[in-house]
């Protein structure tokens, strides 16, 4: 357990303190209804406008981010990897940019395929 927070202490030294603090004071502020409440958090321990530039910095080098996450993979075991895609039906919302067309198999009218966005994850599966 101690190795994973040491592994956590790394990853958050590499990226935008900022950044994390926003995300920790999402996850533990229940009744945030703006980002004034979110930057009132107890965890959140810069001033208001950090909030804006956490924002700006959450647009990480995707190529770096990448070989950090190969990084942490196993070498001697089997990896095991788990996909899902999801999709977000927007069929009336015309002048949202990059919609696509996108499988759906529980929209309304029996049709697999509708409008909107798709969000896709892959994930690491430890095999203990």
């Amino acid at each position: 357990m101690n190795n994973v927070v040491t592994q956590l202490q790394q990853f958050r030294r590499k990226a935008q303190d900022a950044t994390f603090e926003l995300m920790d004071a999402l996850l533990l502020t229940r009744t945030a209804q703006s980002l004034a409440d979110l930057s009132l958090s107890c965890v959140f321990r810069r001033q208001w406008p950090s909030v804006y530039e956490a924002l700006q910095d959450t647009r990480p080098d995707r190529q770096q981010l990448m070989k950090l996450y190969i990084q942490q993979l196993p070498r001697s075991e089997r990896i095991v990897l788990a996909g899902d895609h999801t999709s977000w039906s927007r069929p009336f919302a015309k002048t949202l940019k990059e919609r696509t067309y996108e499988h759906s198999p529980s929209q309304l009218g029996g049709r697999p395929v509708t409008v909107g966005y798709g969000y896709s994850t892959l994930a690491w599966i430890p095999e203990a």
